[in-house]
């Protein structure tokens, strides 16, 4: 019997990746993100396993929205997949300075890697199957820094709350793990900030030298989710082709 998955960020990246591997498997797959237009193109090039809603994960409404479409559409769950997330540091508005940008730039992490798995997980917890998998996505910033402190530490936030997770569901057989990717093209995390030297540099810091894949990802996050990972929970699983904190 086909599953439904829910994936948040699953109109572009490794939220897509995700989305169409669990869909080439037979699942079927509700797509959430804040951009319309982008899930809908999505949701067109996976075909008729997916379905998507716009929501915003930061807010509760969002959270609600979510809940109401996987229940409509699906009854029970048995996947989620908490991939929305990115790096606010960027963003902050150029008229804030000192304190008042460290400040903002901290909260703003927080709520978009922190809170937007937090209340995708949460909210869907009353139509979780047993025998459901959650999969939260960390990075490897969480273990060497992410230049600004706020992001490493709001992706480190979310390795706790899978061992929480996995203590409190796992009596009924439900896994909950983490996923954190090194350098991985082919997404918009570093919209056009990423210049050739830096590439290098993180492509040289692999063991395998060359960059991580929505695809690589993807394929660890399917296997996760898979019956066959039932033994698998409460762990941090790394993708980085060897580039290791301290490195």
């Amino acid at each position: 019997m086909a599953r439904t998955a829910v994936v948040s960020g699953g109109g572009t990246g490794i939220g897509l990746a995700v989305a169409e591997r669990l869909a080439a498997a037979g699942d079927d797959v509700i797509l959430t993100g804040r951009r319309e237009d982008v899930l809908a193109d999505a949701a067109s090039r996976i075909g008729e396993h997916a379905s998507y809603v716009a929501a915003d994960l930061e807010t509760l409404e969002g959270a609600a929205a979510v809940l109401q479409h996987a229940s409509e559409h699906a009854g029970r769950i048995d996947v989620i997949a908490a991939a929305a997330g990115g790096n606010t540091a960027a963003k902050a508005p150029a008229d804030l300075q000192g304190l008042e940008r460290v400040s903002w730039v901290w909260n703003a992490n927080l709520r978009l890697n922190v809170m937007t798995a937090v209340h995708l997980v949460e909210g869907l917890k009353p139509i979780l199957n047993d025998g459901g998998r959650i999969l939260l996505f960390s990075s490897i910033a969480a273990y060497r820094g992410s230049g600004t402190g706020s992001y490493g530490a709001s992706k480190a936030a979310l390795h706790p709350y899978a061992i929480d997770l996995s203590s409190e569901l796992g009596s009924r057989g439900i896994t909950a793990n983490v996923i954190a990717p090194g350098y991985t093209e082919d997404t918009e995390f570093f919209g056009t900030s990423m210049t050739e030297e830096r590439r290098t540099m993180l492509i040289g810091q692999t063991d395998n030298k060359r960059p991580g894949t929505p695809g690589d990802i993807a394929a660890l996050a399917a296997w996760l989710a898979s019956p066959e990972a039932g033994h698998v929970t409460a762990q941090i699983i790394q993708s980085n082709g060897g580039a290791l904190a301290g490195r």
